[in-house]
């Protein structure tokens, strides 16, 4: 397990990239996954890391588990990377938009 300001400095940094509220983050995942004449369980929407976000946002920081901190690292790289000044996905960008909102980041979110 990391040590405790390594934790406190994820937390915070998860925290800060996804955006999103955990009901927010359901909803999205139940709409992105529902098809035409199918739409998954509530628990069951959305891709497994999605789900594993939607999780963590449920829990207390002294609950977490090594996957989650792997998890956790995981978004925080990659929503840092999509989402750099220079990289700020337009409006337009909806596919890219998309990719982020099932990691819990909606760009076009202050």
């Amino acid at each position: 397990m990391a040590d405790a300001l390594e934790l406190d400095a994820l937390w915070e940094d998860f925290h800060r990239v996804v955006n999103m509220t955990s009901a927010e983050l359901s909803a999205w995942l139940r709409v992105s996954d529902a098809g035409e004449a199918t739409e998954p369980l509530p628990d069951q929407a959305g891709s497994p890391t999605g789900q594993h976000v939607l999780a963590i946002l449920q829990k207390r920081r002294t609950d977490l588990t090594e996957d989650d901190l792997g998890v956790m690292r995981a978004v925080v790289d990659t929503v840092t990377e999509q989402t750099d000044v220079e990289n700020e996905p337009a409006a337009e960008d909806t596919e890219r938009r998309h990719r982020l909102m099932t990691l819990g980041h909606d760009p076009l979110k202050g």
